[in-house]
């Protein structure tokens, strides 16, 4: 059985949308609880959420969706960008010992299907040595997924993001289509988050947690 761990991406300032992107409304909770939800739902073994070490509104949040203090991943530099995050959540000690790929999920695609997720997941299982990628009309997108002796070398990396650091590695992604209009949608800024609430999703009234 091939065993997953995943990466939640929820250190970013969300300078962008004026306000924290993962606690937008979606589906009945907020952005972030909607990926955990989703990720919980495809049964993998372990998920990881890294937060800043000073967003006390995404760690209010997680206290409220009940997701356990010891699945938190601290990034203490995410002025840095993502690559930081990513980086980070290499260097944690918390992973289950079982994992050997990771999946490096994005805040700004909710809106994914569950069936191109596991579609990618059951992809990567049967390329298990390979960088895994979805892709649309022959571009790669989110979310990347990694196998183990990619991911150990992210820590020691200087590169600037992901793609550099794979591109050092002269490692191409395994691409696997889908006819998901999602994949080439991203919310960064509060039309994005308009327009995707009008296609994907109908957001519930949840109290405005540090939305002020």
């Amino acid at each position: 059985m091939h065993v997953f761990g995943v990466i939640i991406l929820a250190a970013g300032a969300s300078s962008r949308m004026g306000r924290p992107k993962m606690l937008l409304p979606w589906n009945g909770t907020t952005i972030l609880g909607h990926l955990i939800t989703t990720w919980q739902t495809l049964k993998v073994e372990q998920i990881g959420v890294v937060v800043a070490s000073e967003s006390a509104d995404i760690r209010s949040e997680l206290d409220r969706l009940r997701f356990p203090v010891g699945q938190r991943i601290l990034n203490s530099t995410p002025e840095l960008g993502m690559f930081s995050s990513i980086q980070a959540a290499a260097s944690w000690t918390g992973w289950n010992e079982s994992i050997r790929t990771w999946v490096i999920v994005l805040g700004d695609q909710p809106h994914l299907r569950v069936s191109t997720l596991r579609g990618l997941i059951e992809h990567s299982a049967l390329h298990r040595n390979e960088v895994c990628q979805p892709s649309r009309m022959g571009r790669p997108r989110h979310p990347v997924i990694l196998p183990e002796p990619v991911f150990r070398r992210l820590k020691e990396s200087t590169a600037g993001n992901l793609k550099q650091f794979l591109n050092e590695l002269f490692v191409s992604a395994c691409l696997c289509p889908f006819d998901d209009p999602g994949l080439d949608f991203d919310i960064d800024r509060p039309e994005d988050y308009e327009r995707a609430v009008e296609q994907f999703s109908v957001p519930s009234s949840l109290p405005e947690i540090g939305m002020t």
